[in-house]
């Protein structure tokens, strides 16, 4: 059976190496958030426009679908249970 060992330089050892680790990771976000391309105020605009609409546009579909179901089953209910009474 083989073991693997790795060898750890001084400045990825202890707190050193913790606070070298972030700072190279908030440096690879800051370079990295540089290059994302922000939509622009409209765009941003237009989106929420259709976000909402879609929202209230399938929330009353559900809303119809769901009283259509409720109908249909206070229907069966109302039917059966006569004559079962």
């Amino acid at each position: 059976m083989a073991t693997e060992t790795t060898e750890q330089t001084g400045d990825a050892q202890g707190t050193l190496g913790w606070w070298g680790r972030w700072r190279e990771f908030f440096s690879l976000v800051r370079s990295e958030m540089k290059r994302v391309t922000w939509p622009t105020r409209r765009e941003v605009y237009a989106t929420t426009v259709v976000v909402i609409l879609t929202s209230v546009f399938f929330g009353l579909y559900l809303f119809g679908v769901d009283l259509m179901f409720s109908a249909g089953v206070q229907w069966v209910l109302h039917r059966f249970s006569a004559g079962a009474v």
